[in-house]
């Protein structure tokens, strides 16, 4: 794997069609910009059924795309408490918005080269 996206994971899934990788990866994209944004006003809220469904659906999703370094912090994120455990869930934040700017700096890098 190289970068924070194994390709050859994610070619498995598309048949190695360029143009439906750019796609997949677009979609991704989208959707950890929306998600883990969303993750501080769920941690305000204190609402751990949409913390546990957002974490759920980004492992899931980075999982599908081959971004495994992600898709381990939502899993580690996945179970924290969040009312109990409020530092745990503020630090799993802190991650996954880094790791999810390094997957999308690969995507955008990846896009470019496609074009």
């Amino acid at each position: 794997m190289k970068g924070a996206v194994d390709l050859d994971h994610l070619c498995r899934y598309t048949g190695g069609d360029e143009a439906l990788n750019a796609e997949v990866l677009k979609l991704f994209d989208d959707q950890v910009t929306d998600m883990v944004g969303r993750l501080n006003a769920v941690l305000d809220a204190r609402d751990a059924k949409s913390w546990r469904q957002i974490t759920h659906t980004l492992k899931g999703a980075a999982r599908g795309i081959g971004a495994f370094k992600f898709a381990d912090m939502a899993a580690a994120a996945e179970p924290i408490d969040l009312i109990s455990d409020r530092m745990s869930a503020a630090a799993a934040i802190e991650n996954l918005t880094t790791t999810s700017a390094e997957v999308r700096s690969f995507i955008r890098d990846y896009l470019a080269r496609a074009s």
